[in-house]
C-alpha cells in the first residue's frame, strides 16, 4: 500500500511540474513555440499506465490547465480528453513504435489539440490571431518528446511506479 501511495505522487508530481512549465514566462517572440508539457505528459501515462492514468485523469488535468491559463473553462479539458482516448486506443501500438515514430504522432495529437482549442477560442468570439504559427508549439513539442519519454520512463521504473 505505501508503494502504492508513493507511485501516485510521482505522476502527481510530474504533473505539477508541466502545470509549471506551462506558466513559466516567455518573451512574447517564442510564446508560439512554447511546448505544450502537459499533453506531452498525459501522453506518456497514458501510455505507460493505462489502468491508471485515463479520461478522468485527462478531464481534471484540462480544468486545472484552464484555470492556470485563465481560458475558457473546459477549452483544454476537452482537447487532453481526445488526446487520452486515442492514446489509450493506441497505447498497445505506441510501445512498439521508435522515438521518431512517437514523436510523429505527438505532433499530430498536440497539433490536432491546438487546432481544436483555436477554433473554440474563435467561435466563442475571443480575439486570435489569423497566423498558422501557433502550431509550433506542435513542433517543439515533438522534437522534445523523445528526451522526455526516455526521463519519464526513467523516473518510471527508478521509482517503480506501476
Amino acid at each position: 500500500m505505501q508503494q502504492r501511495a508513493h507511485a501516485i505522487w510521482i505522476i502527481f508530481l510530474s504533473f505539477f511540474i508541466a502545470y509549471l512549465l506551462a506558466i513559466v514566462p516567455f518573451p512574447e517572440w517564442a510564446m508560439n513555440y512554447r511546448p505544450e508539457w502537459v499533453p506531452m505528459v498525459l501522453i506518456y501515462w497514458v501510455m505507460a499506465l493505462p489502468y491508471r492514468v485515463g479520461i478522468g485523469s485527462a478531464w481534471v488535468a484540462g480544468i486545472i490547465l484552464d484555470v492556470l491559463e485563465g481560458s475558457t473553462l473546459g477549452l483544454n479539458a476537452l482537447g487532453l480528453v481526445i488526446i487520452a482516448y486515442v492514446t489509450l486506443n493506441l497505447h498497445l501500438r505506441l510501445r512498439m513504435f521508435s522515438a521518431l515514430q512517437q514523436a510523429g504522432l505527438v505532433l499530430a495529437l498536440v497539433g490536432i489539440n491546438l487546432v481544436l482549442g483555436h477554433w473554440l477560442q474563435i467561435v466563442s468570439g475571443q480575439t486570435v490571431s489569423s497566423s498558422l504559427m501557433f502550431l509550433m508549439a506542435a513542433l517543439t513539442s515533438a522534437v522534445i518528446w523523445p528526451s522526455l519519454f526516455q526521463l519519464l520512463r526513467h523516473i518510471r521504473r527508478s521509482f517503480d511506479v506501476h
